[in-house]
């Protein structure tokens, strides 16, 4: 459950903690200071429309210690629906944030799921960047290791073995999120984090759009220019359903201002 001061609003069908990318940064730092494994969940569009299918995906993300927004369209929707988000927490810039707390607070990193070579070469680039980061492993299990008792062990014995503090976990949605519920007390780290297809950016596979295209909420268009016949079905087909959700949403929240003003 939520611990922490993080002004939770509700978000449709979900909770979103209302924080600056600064602010989440100080709230992870105040999360490896509590005792207890916790785990941060970081919502876009795809993944708050998966919700309504998927009821334990729900439950999962709004029980998380933390739950950033990690999308635009979510920060223009909430304006619409006159519960506004401060700012988008773009996981591709929050996991530098991340890393420079772990720097500061020397705090060891490992890096969990992607392609193996896509892994690696993230891997390689990090540290390269920042040769004074502990990352003490990074592992790509092999595919369906979740449904594997001897994979998942071995996952997890890892992990722990590690001694790491913070998980990063690229699995993607909603694998990633169930890992972690169901298994974070057996590898027992005391931060996981949910950062999906980033990886693909810190291995240097997926180029980030420019920031008037960020700025603008575009930037999931760049990314579907680049990679069309896969992302296709998520973005015109999906995801779409937000909007209707959001309709329906302001629809509701009249509804009821109505009924208010009438008593």
């Amino acid at each position: 459950m939520n611990k922490l001061n993080t002004q939770r609003i509700t978000f449709l069908n979900t909770y979103i903690d209302n924080l600056t990318a600064s602010e989440a940064k100080h709230a992870v730092e105040q999360l490896l200071q509590t005792a207890g494994n916790h785990y941060v969940v970081t919502p876009n569009t795809d993944i708050v429309v998966k919700m309504q299918d998927d009821p334990q995906l729900k439950r999962i993300c709004d029980h998380a210690d933390l739950i950033l927004t990690d999308g635009m369209m979510l920060v223009k929707l909430s304006k619409y629906l006159g519960n506004p988000l401060k700012e988008r927490v773009a996981m591709t810039d929050f996991v530098w944030d991340v890393f420079d707390l772990a720097m500061e607070k020397n705090h060891k990193i490992f890096l969990f799921g992607g392609k193996n070579n896509v892994l690696k070469k993230a891997t390689e680039n990090i540290k390269q960047k920042l040769p004074e980061l502990n990352i003490v492993g990074s592992y790509s299990p092999p595919f369906g290791f979740e449904k594997n008792p001897a994979q998942l062990e071995q996952a997890n014995q890892r992990i722990k073995n590690s001694g790491a503090d913070i998980l990063i976990v690229f699995l993607g949605c909603p694998k990633q999120e169930k890992f972690i519920y169901e298994n974070k007390d057996s590898y027992c780290v005391p931060l996981s984090i949910t950062m999906g297809g980033c990886v693909d950016f810190l291995a240097g596979e997926v180029k980030r759009a420019p920031l008037w295209m960020q700025k603008a909420g575009l930037e999931w268009f760049f990314r579907f220019l680049q990679e069309p016949r896969r992302m296709y079905k998520r973005y015109f087909v999906d995801d779409i359903r937000i909007f209707k959700m959001a309709l329906a949403q302001k629809k509701r929240t009249k509804r009821n201002d109505h009924y208010k003003g009438a008593i």
